[in-house]
């Protein structure tokens, strides 16, 4: 067993097993984040209740749910559901997520019934330049959240026509746009501008 690769530490690897700063700043950056998403569900809360006219009786009455993981894609996440409902079939949920390393982004997943309108958005010239710096979802895994381009494709670099063949063959249309962690300080301006655009796509 001595001397075994699978169980030797790296010098690197010893210095951070000996090292609890950096696991308890851990701690506090994903309290922080959790704070932010806290924060931001009760902004969120306001602009569903500015738009209940125009939505279904669920997704008005839904509340938002904050969940953490330590393993996607090896690495620790946490995300806010809100509004949410996934009847079978019926999707429609706005999806903030902070993965760690990464990115913050935020994403409406839409099927069903809720999918029609935003179909029908993105095919509109002006709302397309509107949204020029958004993703659309190319994956037939709905349930993906990083931005690699067999997940992820920017809207600008797709004509029309290839929105539409997108959208079209699959079951749900995913629109998502995300931001550097470097942006932390603007973060909540910057994702309650983009939940309003999103909750507007779907409605409009």
């Amino acid at each position: 067993m001595t001397g075994d690769s699978k169980i030797t530490l790296s010098a690197e690897e010893l210095q951070l097993a000996g090292n609890t700063e950096w696991i308890l700043t851990k701690r506090i950056i994903i309290e922080k984040v959790a704070i932010l998403f806290g924060a931001l569900s009760n902004q969120f809360k306001a602009h569903v209740l500015s738009f209940q006219k125009d939505l279904p009786e669920p997704i008005i009455q839904s509340s938002p749910k904050i969940s953490k993981g330590e393993n996607y894609l090896q690495l620790p996440y946490i995300m806010l559901d809100y509004p949410r409902s996934f009847e079978s079939g019926q999707f429609f949920a706005i999806r903030t997520m902070f993965w760690w390393g990464n990115f913050i982004s935020i994403t409406l997943h839409v099927s069903g019934r809720h999918a029609t309108k935003l179909h029908q958005a993105l095919q509109n010239e002006k709302v397309l330049k509107s949204i020029s710096g958004f993703y659309l979802c190319i994956n037939e895994e709905e349930w993906e959240h990083h931005f690699e381009k067999s997940n992820y494709q920017l809207l600008h670099t797709l004509s029309k026509t290839e929105i539409r063949n997108i959208i079209s063959k699959e079951q749900f249309v995913k629109l998502a746009v995300k931001f550097e962690l470097q942006q932390w300080n603007e973060m909540p301006e910057l994702l309650e501008k983009a939940f309003i655009k999103l909750l507007q796509l779907s409605i409009d």
